[in-house]
Order: structure tokens, then sequence, then C-alpha cells
């Protein structure tokens, strides 16, 4: 992977590692939940530089981000103003169908499971809502400000019992997931850490269904905290925390885990990755441009070495297939991605959902092969409206038989044809009677081995 100071030095192509189509959908189905192929092949043309530059900016395909953001904040107050958390579910995987801004949602959907909060505890829909708004809000801010905000937001006051922390009667909750999972990191502070952090955090509690201090609650004597000695505060505590050289690895590591696959930053490369973020405030926008314009990004190694999850399956299958307007009923998608193992606004625990190979359970790898038959059978539509996705290779001045027609859909998938998968699946379509064969080929397709790898 080359010295320490050129394993982040932006990529250009070359005869080795050329700016190919393979190339851009490993892009887009990292970042951006995948894309559809005149988008693909606009970004092929402009070569990898504009691509990264469009998704870095907000830039999805079309206009039309003020009419969007108008819809999905109505969309999101009928939601959180229900009583039914399918709706708010529905609401964010609009979001991610629709949105200019797909890496702006994958961000979003990063940090949620990095500050992982579960309405089965909140129990209050307009809460979870505004946490999720905030993670958006600060999705590429500087590290602080984001951490601050979710610190302090009733959401996760509630979730990890900080109301109840008070002088004398210290709650560990928030004290210790702050350290252990949104900073530090286990091995990187000690349970009288734990301790003294939770007295720091005595008198936070919410105020009027909003973030307060209340200073009768608060201890304020001296306390000894990662090295530091004083009557620290609350806001004491995060300024340690963002100090402390922990955080910016534990940061590199979460970026890392969300855009590279399996095996391929090795620690020398999450040091420098490390070192630059404490270099830049720990800003995210300076990580993830320095992560996606990378040539580790884009080598071989790093091709299709990432398993995708639930959301990531389903929202860029239907991106990639244009099947976004008008949508499928999102209530049920989100019946789906909870059958796969991800149940939005309800992560198993504070450490969130396990990722990569976790994913592709029995039960799992089941759910997504019967996800891909009910697409392309037109069953996420409440209405009778099958969508023709053998249509869309015609669409785009592809009309061909069915191997030709198998393989063009390879090529949108995952960027290649990879002739024996297609092979594969051209026999299995072949070998029963189907009225809609291109269809059936598109469902086995997604159901297959290369089309869960990112």
């Amino acid at each position: 992977m080359g010295s320490a100071q050129d394993i982040w030095t932006p990529y250009e192509p070359t005869a080795a590692a050329p700016w190919n189509l393979r190339r851009v959908v490993h892009l887009h189905r990292r970042a951006a939940f995948a894309a559809p192929w005149a988008q693909l092949q606009r970004d092929l043309a402009d070569g990898p530089r504009r691509a990264v530059d469009r998704l870095l900016q907000g830039q999805g395909p079309g206009d039309g981000s003020a009419e969007f953001e108008l819809m999905a904040r109505t969309i999101g107050d009928a939601a959180s103003a229900s009583a039914n958390p399918g709706r708010l579910k529905a609401w964010w995987l609009y979001r991610m169908l629709i949105t200019p801004d797909p890496l702006g949602e994958r961000l979003t959907l990063m940090w949620h499971n990095h500050f992982a909060t579960s309405n089965r505890k909140v129990q209050d829909l307009v809460r979870m809502r505004e946490q999720n708004d905030l993670l958006r809000k600060h999705a590429r801010a500087p590290f602080g400000e984001l951490l601050e905000a979710v610190l302090k937001h009733p959401a996760m006051l509630a979730w990890l019992d900080a109301d109840s922390n008070r002088k004398g009667h210290p709650n560990e909750n928030l004290a210790r997931e702050s350290m252990e999972l949104f900073t530090l990191g286990i091995g990187n502070y000690s349970e009288d850490d734990v301790k003294e952090a939770a007295r720091a955090l005595t008198g936070w509690a919410i105020v009027g269904n909003r973030f307060g201090f209340l200073e009768a609650r608060h201890d304020s004597d001296e306390k000894v905290l990662l090295n530091h000695r004083s009557p620290l505060s609350g806001d004491d505590f995060i300024k340690v925390l963002l100090e402390h050289p922990a955080t910016a690895r534990r940061l590199a590591w979460r970026i890392c885990n969300t855009f590279m696959g399996e095996g391929v930053v090795d620690e020398q490369a999450l040091a420098q990755l490390a070192a630059g973020l404490s270099s830049h405030r720990l800003e995210v926008a300076w990580a993830v441009e320095t992560v996606l314009r990378s040539k580790l990004f884009f080598s071989a190694e790093n091709l299709g070495t990432r398993v995708l999850g639930p959301v990531e399956y389903i929202v860029g299958g239907l991106r990639a297939l244009e099947l976004c307007d008008p949508p499928p009923s999102t209530l049920l998608l989100a019946e789906w991605t909870a059958r796969m193992g991800q149940d939005l606004f309800y992560p198993p625990n504070v450490g969130g959902w396990n990722e990569g190979r976790a994913w592709l359970a029995s039960r799992t790898i089941v759910a997504r092969a019967n996800f891909s038959a009910a697409l392309v059978e037109g069953q996420l539509w409440h209405q009778a409206r099958i969508p023709r996705v053998e249509e869309l290779p015609a669409r785009h001045g592809q009309a061909m038989n069915l191997h030709q027609s198998v393989s063009w859909f390879a090529s949108l998938f995952w960027g290649d044809e990879s002739v024996s998968a297609v092979d594969e699946v051209v026999e299995a379509t072949q070998s029963v009677k189907s009225e809609r064969p291109l269809a059936r080929a598109v469902a086995l397709l997604m159901a297959r081995p290369e089309y869960q790898l990112a």
C-alpha cells in the first residue's frame, strides 16, 4: 500500500488502475447508495475529480433541492407527530431514495450507528426525528460540533439516563459510552475516569423537553479525569475528549469502516488519517474527502470488499434501477430493512449494529433474495403498478437479447459483466418458464454474492 506519505494521496487513473465503469460504480455504491446509468456514464466521462466533487457538494441527479426539503420536512413533521414509528422510518427512507445529497444521507446513517439511540427506550418520535436532523446537519462538520449537539440532545440524555445523574448519586451511562463508543474507545480510559466523568456530567438534565443545566445537581468539587485535575464540568469533559489523540483514531476508524473494505486499511493508514484529523480540528468533511479521493479507495484490493448493509442494499437497488419516481411504499421498505437486520431508529444496543459479514446470516440472506423478487414483481407499490425493470436497457439504448441484457444489468450493479455470473443467471432464468424472464434475471442478480459486496 506504499509509505505513510502516500497512502492517502489522491487517485490518478493509470493503466493498472484505470478510471472505468467498475470504479465509478464502486464510488457510488460506497458513498451514495448507488446511481442510475446516466449518472454513471456522466461520471465515467468527466473523470474521478468531478465525480467526487459532485458527491462532496451534494449534487445529485437533477435539481429541486428546495422542493425536496419542503416535501421531506412535511412528511417528517407528520411522521414525528404520529404514534407510528414505522412512519418515521419511512420518512428517512424517502429521504435516502430521493435526496439530491446521497453522501449526506449516507453519513447520517453512519452517525446513527455511531451514536446508536433506540426509540425502544426513548419512546418519543419527535426527539428521535430531531436527533436524526442533528446528525444530518452536522454530518460533515468538525466532530466537536456534532458530539456536543448529540450529547446535549434529549434523545441521548434519555437513552443514557443522564437525567438521573446528580451530585452524590452519579449515573455512569453517559460518561462511559461517551468514552467507550463515541470518542476514545476501549483501553484508553480507566474505571476511575468513568466515575470522574460521571461527576463532571452531573446537572445535565432535560428541562422543558430541551437540554438544561441544573446547578443544584452538579458536583463542583475537584475531579481527576484523563490526567486533568480541576472542578471539571460537562463542557470541560467534552473538551478533554476532543483533545485526546484516541478520539481522532476512533473517528478515523469509523470513517474507514464506512467507506473502506474489509482488511484494506492497516494500522499505518489509520494512524495517518487520524493524524490528519487532529491537524484539521477533527473535521469530518476533510477526512471523508481524503478517503474518497485516495488511491487506496480506488485500489484493486478495495473493490468489492465491503458487505452492503440492509439499507444500502435496498436503497441502492431502487436508485440504480430508477424506481424512485414514484417511489415504492417506504413503509414496506422499512419492514424489509428490519427483516434484513437493520431496524432504523431501533439499533440493538448502544454499540449499534455489527456490520460487515454479520449482515449475512442465513435468515437475512434469504430476506435479501425475497426482497429482490418482491421488487421486480411490483409488490412494494400499493397501487397496481408493476415496475417493468426489463424496460430499463432499452430506455438507455441497450435493447438486446436476454444474455446481453443480463450483462448490462451486471454492469449497472457492480461495474463489469462478470461473465460466469451472467452465464449462471441466464441459465437459471431459462430453466424456469416465466412470463418476464429478464425481470426474474434481475432478481437473481440482486441475490448474487457479487451484488452483496460494494
